[in-house]
Protein backbone atom coordinates (compact mmCIF):
# COMPACT_ATOMS: atom_id res chain seq x y z
CA UNK A 1 0.00 0.00 0.00
CA UNK A 2 1.33 3.41 -0.96
CA UNK A 3 1.75 6.15 1.56
CA UNK A 4 -0.45 9.23 1.35
CA UNK A 5 1.15 11.91 -0.77
CA UNK A 6 -0.51 15.32 -0.28
CA UNK A 7 0.87 16.81 -3.49
CA UNK A 8 -1.36 14.46 -5.50
CA UNK A 9 -4.43 16.31 -4.22
CA UNK A 10 -2.96 19.73 -4.90
CA UNK A 11 -4.90 20.40 -8.12
CA UNK A 12 -8.62 20.00 -8.76
CA UNK A 13 -10.07 18.96 -12.10
CA UNK A 14 -11.24 22.53 -12.74
CA UNK A 15 -7.76 23.91 -12.07
CA UNK A 16 -6.21 21.29 -14.36
CA UNK A 17 -8.68 22.13 -17.14
CA UNK A 18 -7.97 25.86 -16.80
CA UNK A 19 -4.23 25.20 -16.85
CA UNK A 20 -4.57 23.05 -19.97
CA UNK A 21 -6.74 25.63 -21.68
CA UNK A 22 -4.39 28.49 -20.87
CA UNK A 23 -1.03 26.91 -21.61
CA UNK A 24 -2.04 24.16 -24.02
CA UNK A 25 -4.00 26.41 -26.35
CA UNK A 26 -1.38 29.15 -26.03
CA UNK A 27 1.31 26.71 -27.11
CA UNK A 28 -0.86 25.54 -30.00
CA UNK A 29 -1.42 29.15 -31.08
CA UNK A 30 2.32 29.82 -31.05
CA UNK A 31 2.81 26.72 -33.18
CA UNK A 32 0.18 27.99 -35.65
CA UNK A 33 2.02 31.32 -35.86
CA UNK A 34 5.20 29.40 -36.65
CA UNK A 35 3.37 27.53 -39.41
CA UNK A 36 2.09 30.81 -40.89
CA UNK A 37 5.62 32.27 -40.79
CA UNK A 38 7.03 29.18 -42.48
CA UNK A 39 4.28 29.30 -45.13
CA UNK A 40 5.10 32.95 -45.86
CA UNK A 41 8.82 32.21 -46.06
CA UNK A 42 8.49 29.19 -48.33
CA UNK A 43 6.06 30.94 -50.66
CA UNK A 44 8.34 34.03 -50.86
CA UNK A 45 5.36 36.22 -50.04
CA UNK A 46 7.33 39.41 -49.33
CA UNK A 47 6.64 41.87 -46.54
CA UNK A 48 3.11 42.81 -47.60
CA UNK A 49 2.13 39.21 -48.36
CA UNK A 50 3.49 38.05 -45.02
CA UNK A 51 1.51 40.80 -43.29
CA UNK A 52 -1.69 39.74 -45.07
CA UNK A 53 -1.09 36.07 -44.23
CA UNK A 54 -0.60 36.86 -40.55
CA UNK A 55 -3.58 39.23 -40.50
CA UNK A 56 -6.05 36.87 -42.15
CA UNK A 57 -4.92 33.55 -40.69
CA UNK A 58 -4.44 34.91 -37.17
CA UNK A 59 -7.81 36.66 -36.96
CA UNK A 60 -9.52 33.66 -35.32
CA UNK A 61 -6.81 33.43 -32.69
CA UNK A 62 -7.32 37.11 -31.90
CA UNK A 63 -11.00 36.42 -31.20
CA UNK A 64 -10.12 33.60 -28.82
CA UNK A 65 -7.65 35.80 -26.93
CA UNK A 66 -10.16 38.66 -26.76
CA UNK A 67 -12.77 36.30 -25.28
CA UNK A 68 -10.34 35.11 -22.63
CA UNK A 69 -9.42 38.69 -21.70
CA UNK A 70 -13.09 39.69 -21.42
CA UNK A 71 -13.86 36.68 -19.24
CA UNK A 72 -10.88 37.53 -17.05
CA UNK A 73 -11.95 41.18 -16.62
CA UNK A 74 -15.64 40.42 -16.04
CA UNK A 75 -15.14 37.51 -13.64
CA UNK A 76 -16.52 38.20 -10.17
Amino acid sequence: MRAYEPWLDAMTEEQFAQFGLTFGVSGFMLYMLFIIWRLARESKAGKFGTFILFLVLSFGMLGFVAKQVLVWFLAP
